[in-house]
């Protein structure tokens, strides 16, 4: 095994069997010596990690390794897999998604040309049981061009909103400067914590202007599953993002960028309450309205008037009065509003169920 590969590939797994295969194939053939896969089997109760070792088997001049845990969460698992990885560059990868052919390639092109401390992907929002629903993501950057104005390289971040772990491939020594535990032990949501704090930390981009990947959404993904925690981890990882950019020297023009993307998050978890049961639904929101006065730099109405207005630079500027219109209602409670909300998105759930 290459003890210094230019690119580890991490993927953490738990009771993956149905997809792992095609997904660690989808790696396996593109690979080189020079790359290096490390699985993490987080307990599973199926036949993952037997799986792994048969890939294993199967690719003998490859360096894949696989190691074994007692179940411990995303989080941590994310954690581990960084403790073992020692390629210069980090690719995280789902367990159930694909990497698409020609982009290990295109990764291994990008950092002998530039040595770019991340690489932003663009990647298929994939539907496999409705591919009409299936879209391009497509990153703000300018397309094979190095970017190292830091401001911009936030900026557009903060506007695509794109935190996934496996939507940029970053330098292995970003992750290793940052304070340790990285993802949040026990807490959903560990990528929106991690990635703008990682960003933080970036100096240089490059944008990878192909679709890399295959995102799957399906009804079983985990995310469908709600509960307070759920809503609270997930406020909690956004206020992270407010909390450490206070402490970095940041024009106020990020910030508002920052808090547009904050009411974005806010607009889902706000919305996705009414999916809970009325009482407890009710009292998630007001827990959660309580966080969005810890969350902002500006006055809420400031960041809202400038998602509605021109002031604010915008890749989508539809969405944005969009979020904006829609958070206003959310938080006002009027109603009709609010009984119109809690019945469509009990529409949703049952059209869930019934594609599960």
């Amino acid at each position: 095994m290459n003890d210094t590969p230019l690119l580890s590939i991490l993927v953490p797994a738990y009771n993956a069997e149905q997809h792992l295969e095609a997904t660690l194939r989808s790696v396996l053939d593109q690979m080189r010596p020079e790359h290096a896969l490390i699985v993490i089997d987080d307990g599973s109760r199926d036949a993952t990690p037997q799986l792994v070792e048969r890939l294993q088997a199967a690719y003998p001049a490859l360096p894949v390794r696989l190691i074994r845990q007692a179940n411990a969460g995303l989080a941590t698992t994310r954690n581990r897999l960084l403790d073992a990885a020692t390629g210069e560059y980090i690719l995280f990868l789902d367990a159930d998604d694909l990497v698409l052919p020609g982009t290990i390639g295109a990764l291994d092109a990008i950092i002998a040309a530039h040595r770019p401390d991340v690489i932003a992907l663009d990647f298929n929002d994939w539907h496999p049981h409705n591919m009409r629903r299936t879209r391009l993501v497509q990153r703000g950057y300018p397309a094979a061009t190095l970017v190292t104005d830091r401001e911009a390289i936030l900026r557009t971040f903060f506007m695509d909103r794109q935190n996934y772990a496996w939507a940029n491939v970053m330098r292995r020594e970003i992750y290793a400067r940052q304070p340790a535990p990285l993802y949040p032990p026990g807490r959903t949501f560990e990528d929106i914590t991690a990635t703008p704090q990682l960003f933080a930390d970036c100096a240089s981009l490059v944008r990878l202007a192909q679709p890399c990947f295959d995102y799957r959404q399906h009804p079983g993904s985990m995310k469908r599953g709600l509960s307070h925690k759920w809503f609270i981890d997930f406020a909690q990882a956004v206020l992270h993002t407010r909390r450490h950019f206070g402490t970095l020297p940041a024009s106020d023009a990020l910030r508002l960028h920052i808090d547009a993307a904050t009411i974005h998050y806010y607009n889902v978890i706000l919305k996705r309450t009414y999916e809970m049961g009325w009482s407890e639904g009710k009292a998630t929101r007001a827990e959660v309205q309580a966080l969005l006065a810890q969350n902002l730099f500006h006055p809420l109405e400031t960041v809202l008037q400038a998602m509605e207005g021109e002031v604010l630079g915008s890749h989508d500027r539809r969405a944005d009065r969009r979020a904006a219109s829609q958070v206003r209602k959310l938080l006002a409670g009027s109603p009709g509003f609010v009984i119109g909300k809690f019945l469509a998105r009990k529409i949703k759930v049952l059209q869930r169920k019934a594609a599960a």
